[in-house]
């Protein structure tokens, strides 16, 4: 008897699709995911036989769901280009090496185990946003599938030609000494390989893999993770130490000191590196990003310009695309280049790569470089727990009283709101340049909280007490995952 179809609608987020499983979705539920993206290729592409690259991170169970999404992918009339393990980069990559339809790589990413997920892409370098996904839980879930006959091959050896293509472009002359911390993920096979290719001398932390992540979940926003890196960096008289993420599509940086630095001051070291060949170039940062690209002086004086936009992978690489600006920046680690630097898409490994080219072109050490970047006190991202069906109106409740807290100009720690951008959720900012950010979480039940001061650090919390203290009247707040 064949198994019914469970399929949970809140699996489909707003630029991928994330279950756990087999709790939310069973394999009939991801076969059938299988031919709704089909069925959505085909009426994209106009073709009834597109080209379909398909890759799996390395979980216990990634390969089954694998199986299960080409199945239903095949019943279309897809004709499936197996790349077997890999990042979801890699996937994106294939997709111009190969020159194919679409993408679907099964990975979710710095999830916990228990997680699955599939990234899918039919645009060359762009995943899936709202109104792609959106139309895919329509046709997925109201069973408006095409019927073809397709087929399936395996690529051999394209992990190589990945590699190869990232160190062939990237040769440094500065023998910088990297940590290289994979969480036991997928990147571990990747990650040092390449690294050690462009010349860099690479010290391994877990880069074994190891699908029950026995130390931590390989995330670069991880506290345990940045820590770890940290000690091994210090232990190891380090240049620099990288962190990837589950799937390699993010990175997380410590400098030579030990110091953990966020990927936003990241982003604007390697803008201002790229400012002064490529002056008057938009650079694109995400709402939880650092409020210093506003008026950074040699972003300025390259005439260079920084647009805040929402969170999310997806969300960032469309709109660096649409505004053909030359990166974009997440504070998560997702990083973006776009020509002539790169095709658009976020790979961690080739934004560790434009951090060793920053190392490379100054005669300091990171330490150094980053002290030439004001200061300013930051909060990690922290994430409150909040119901999937709730976090939305709660948001939306939420950005309703800052607007009215902004107009009544009441004070927060002794200044009035200044400014309110509501592209994402709402992030508030103050005449000294602190600002707070609340929006829902894409891909988990929970909210996103940040909060920075170039002020003091008891002025960052000021303002995150602010805000916790509006969550805790909402009624729907429950344990944070992490909290100063």
């Amino acid at each position: 008897m064949q198994e019914t179809v469970k399929i949970d609608p809140f699996g489909f987020r707003e630029y991928d699709a994330r279950w756990l499983y087999p709790n939310n979705i069973n394999l009939q539920g991801i076969e059938n995911l299988g031919k709704g993206f089909g069925s959505q290729i085909i009426k994209h592409s106009k073709k009834n036989n597109p080209r379909v690259i398909v890759g799996h991170d390395y979980r216990s169970y990634s390969e089954e769901i694998k199986s299960a999404l080409k199945k239903g992918l095949i019943s279309t009339g897809c004709f499936i280009e197996d790349i077997g393990l890999s990042l979801s980069p890699m996937v994106y990559f294939a997709q111009f090496n190969l020159s194919s339809d679409a993408v679907a790589m099964v990975t979710a990413s710095h999830n916990e185990n228990g997680w699955t997920g599939v990234k899918m892409g039919i645009k060359k370098g762009l995943t899936h946003a709202p109104e792609e996904m959106k139309e895919l839980k329509e046709i997925t879930l109201n069973e408006k599938f095409v019927e073809g006959n397709g087929n399936d091959k395996q690529i051999n050896n394209f992990q190589q030609i990945y590699k190869d293509d990232l160190i062939n472009k990237n040769k440094i002359n500065k023998k910088i000494k990297a940590v290289v911390a994979c969480g036991n993920g997928t990147a571990g096979i990747f990650a040092p390989d390449i690294l050690r290719g462009i010349g860099c001398e690479v010290i391994e932390l877990d880069c074994n893999l190891d699908f029950t992540f026995p130390k931590y979940n390989p995330n670069p926003e991880d506290l345990e993770m940045l820590h770890a890196i940290s000690k091994t960096v210090k232990d190891n008289n380090a240049d620099i130490g990288f962190g990837f993420d589950g799937d390699g599509d993010r990175v997380g940086v410590i400098d030579n000191t030990g110091n953990e630095i966020f990927s936003d001051k990241i982003g604007l070291l390697i803008a201002r590196n790229l400012s002064k060949k490529h002056q008057g170039s938009k650079f694109i940062v995400d709402v939880k990003s650092t409020g210093l690209y506003a008026n950074d002086d040699i972003l300025n004086k390259n005439n260079c310009e920084t647009l805040y936009w929402k969170t999310g992978h997806s969300h960032i690489k469309r709109k660096v695309n649409s505004e053909n600006a030359l990166a974009g920046f997440e504070k998560s680690g997702h990083f973006f280049f776009n020509n002539p630097l790169g095709y658009g898409y976020d790979d961690g490994i080739s934004s560790a790569i434009q951090v060793c080219h920053l190392l490379n072109n100054q005669n300091k050490n990171m330490s150094e470089i980053l002290k030439e970047l004001p200061k300013t006190y930051q909060t990690p991202t922290m994430a409150p727990f909040c119901k999937d069906s709730e976090k939305y109106q709660v948001v939306e409740n939420l950005v309703k009283q800052i607007k009215e807290i902004k107009d009544d100009k009441t004070e927060i720690d002794g200044q009035v709101i200044k400014e309110i951008l509501t592209v994402n959720g709402v992030r508030f900012s103050f005449e000294d340049g602190s600002w707070g950010l609340i929006r829902a979480s894409s891909n988990k039940p929970s909210l996103v909280i940040v909060t920075e001061s170039p002020t003091s650090n008891e002025r960052k919390k000021k303002i995150f007490d602010f805000i916790d203290d509006l969550l805790k009247k909402t009624g729907s707040i429950g344990e944070y995952d992490q909290k100063i």
